[in-house]
């Protein structure tokens, strides 16, 4: 995988939820993936999100030392604070986009970080804003499989001289 990718709070929640096995499945095996590859990005505000959820809303929740252990994990990837330059930035893609506010500050995190995939599953996977692309962790796969097909090449018009070769058919 190339490019920074930025995690939303509900892929950390889903990693951490023994109620949804199968996605959570799914969250940690990109979680693994981003952290080996050094590629992980999130924001403050995922973080808030996931302590919140982790502590009060995910059954049988965590505890709140282990949601915090979990927490400072991903202080490592030198999360996108919540500043004057996110909330203007926030704003514009809100007015632009036409999307929530919450889901703003989380694109402009993602953006003003680099990212090129954001990883949540509350926007539409395929969305784009500019360079930044929505992939669901739970529809979209870790790699793109190589093209099944060679694309052929033309033969050259030119001898090796550079003269062009005579392709006119002769009117007779």
């Amino acid at each position: 995988m190339s490019g920074l990718v930025f995690v939303d709070a509900n892929v950390l929640i889903y990693a951490n939820d023994p109620a949804e096995p199968v996605k959570g499945s799914q969250a940690r095996e990109w979680l693994a993936r981003l952290w080996t590859d050094r590629s992980g990005r999130t924001s403050m505000q995922a973080l808030n999100e996931f302590y919140v959820n982790a502590v009060h809303k995910i059954r049988p929740g965590m505890s709140a030392e282990s949601a915090w252990e979990e927490v400072t994990r991903y202080l490592v990837w030198n999360p996108a604070p919540i500043d004057v330059p996110l909330m203007r930035r926030a704003h514009e893609v809100q007015r632009r986009y036409q999307i929530s506010w919450w889901d703003s500050m989380i694109v402009a995190a993602a953006l003003a970080q680099d990212c090129v995939i954001l990883l949540t599953e509350d926007l539409q996977d395929g969305m784009v804003f500019g360079t930044l692309a929505v992939r669901s962790p739970f529809s979209a796969v870790l790699e793109q499989p190589a093209a099944g097909y060679v694309v052929p090449r033309a033969a050259p018009l030119h001898r090796a001289r550079g003269r062009p070769r005579r392709v006119a058919a002769r009117l007779g």
